[in-house]
């Protein structure tokens, strides 16, 4: 279980789920947009794979809820996947150990709406990724980005339906309260995941 003790931030009064939940996760959202591999003003195909190991560690860290579990086993396979064409197209033959390791499930939620702020931070990133594959897509070929690319032009759409279900599933001050807690966890989550593999780089 994740550790019940951990504070939980405060939801600004007056927001909506949505609102709140950016606005708990304005200043590490700004981080990761930093410091992850892709944003270096060139990213080479090293890059890309230093960034797909470090989201397939994430996936493998982050609280599972039952809403979770099949996004969550479906994004480690494409990572793999990605991770696989990598290695051939930089001529190695076979993946890391770290790629390679089966992946257990995360701690339990604490409540639904924790994961509903973990989920916000998980559907988010794929919004990201058409940005990035839109920018790679050229550079890197010919990589597929099948992990950038995601549902394609599909994402939008399902962004929005997301949001919808999480309006109805989180609604009270409570609820929003412990959502921005989840999806804090889910952003520290990916710093800590960076962290370690930039000293193993």
């Amino acid at each position: 279980m994740i550790d019940s003790a951990t504070p939980i931030p405060c939801a600004p009064s007056g927001l909506d789920a949505r609102s709140a939940l950016r606005e708990a996760t304005a200043d590490l959202h700004a981080q990761v947009d930093t410091v992850m591999p892709l944003a270096r003003p060139a990213p080479s195909l090293d890059d890309y794979r230093r960034h797909l190991r470090i989201l397939l560690a994430w996936t493998r860290r982050l609280p599972r809820q039952p809403e979770l579990a099949l996004p969550l086993a479906r994004q480690a396979a494409v990572l793999q996947s990605d991770l696989a064409t990598c290695s051939r197209l930089l001529g190695e033959h076979r993946p890391s150990a770290q790629e390679e390791a089966a992946s257990s499930p995360g701690p339990a939620t604490p409540d639904a709406c924790f994961g509903w702020g973990v989920a916000y931070v998980l559907e988010g990133s794929h919004l990201g990724g058409q940005v990035l594959y839109r920018e790679l897509a050229g550079r890197l070929a010919p990589h597929p980005l099948d992990y950038l690319r995601g549902a394609g032009k599909a994402t939008g759409a399902r962004w929005t339906a997301f949001l919808a279900e999480l309006r109805g599933r989180v609604r009270t001050a409570s609820d929003i309260t412990h959502a921005c807690s989840g999806a804090v966890h889910a952003f520290d989550l990916l710093l800590d995941c960076h962290r370690q593999e930039s000293t193993t780089a």
